[in-house]
């Protein structure tokens, strides 16, 4: 048993909040999923008064704002906060007749917007149709034939072979392999073939080539995937890649793509590298 217990609010569902905020820290939250519905973006966040520096739309252009988030707008009263330097209370509870301030009650105004619903990962909506993306409608986009679909349907039914935890998520410009909590390979569908970008940690791995430092990819590599012939290849790159990223994982490495090469790992890279520097196209 915990030693703390979970309080929540009112169930909710709203963009991926499933409760209602029960203090200051849940309408912050809140505020950042709907500014944009609002008009407003963000400059700064500060942990003094005001809370908050945006900027409103207002026809003309963005019109400045000083903003101070509280669960109830009378909180503001009560923390004893200058109405002249604030220009809007952005609240849960709006509980504050009077008030001299404008003031935003985000339980209300929730109630008039589209809330998206939230889907598996790996199952991506378009954000403007509301359309469930799949991997037919990806290499429509692309334009990647019939063979080389087949490849990549052959390859990705290997990949999840290696371990029932990796996933896959579909978007608009790529196919991402998850191993599960982090990406260890990003797959491009071109006209005639597969373009696999995977994570090397830096080391060489056998049939992949490397890329230039001054663009990235100083811990991935590209390997391509154009006939059957390459599929063993394609998948065994994947499975070290899979392996790498969660030995890379338990030592606390940044594995992202502009991550810099920790101790060794870049005279190894030098050692191994015969493979040709590959342009990111």
């Amino acid at each position: 048993m915990t030693s703390e217990r979970s309080i929540v609010g009112d169930l909710i569902n709203f963009r991926g909040l499933v409760y209602s905020p029960i203090n200051e820290q849940g309408v912050v939250f809140l505020f950042g999923k709907v500014a944009e519905d609002l008009n407003m973006y963000v400059e700064e966040i500060k942990t003094g008064f005001p809370d908050c520096i945006g900027r409103r739309f207002t026809g003309r252009g963005w019109e400045r704002v000083a903003i101070e988030f509280e669960f109830k707008s009378s909180s503001f009263q009560a923390h004893g906060h200058d109405p002249e330097d604030c220009d809007i209370i952005i609240c849960w509870e709006h509980d504050w007749a009077g008030a001299p301030v404008e003031v935003i009650e985000l339980r209300e105004t929730i109630k008039e917007l589209p809330n998206t619903p939230i889907k598996r990962p790996d199952m991506s909506v378009d954000a403007i149709t509301g359309v469930t993306d799949t991997i037919d409608a990806y290499f429509v986009r692309h334009g990647t034939n019939a063979r080389a679909q087949k490849l990549y349907r052959q390859m990705e039914e290997r990949a999840k072979a290696i371990d029932d935890e990796i996933w896959v998520k579909i978007s608009e410009k790529t196919i991402t392999f998850y191993s599960p909590e982090r990406v260890f390979a990003y797959v491009h569908g071109q006209k005639t073939q597969i373009r696999v970008h995977l994570f090397t940690r830096g080391q060489p791995m056998e049939s992949v080539s490397t890329f230039g430092m001054k663009r990235g990819g100083h811990k991935w590599g590209q390997i391509i995937l154009k006939t059957e012939q390459d599929l063993d290849k394609v998948v065994a790159a994947l499975e070290q890649a899979y392996h790498r990223i969660r030995e890379a994982i338990k030592n606390n490495e940044n594995t992202g793509w502009y991550a810099e090469l920790e101790g060794d790992e870049e005279d190894d890279l030098e050692a191994g590298d015969n493979q040709v520097d590959t342009a990111l196209v």
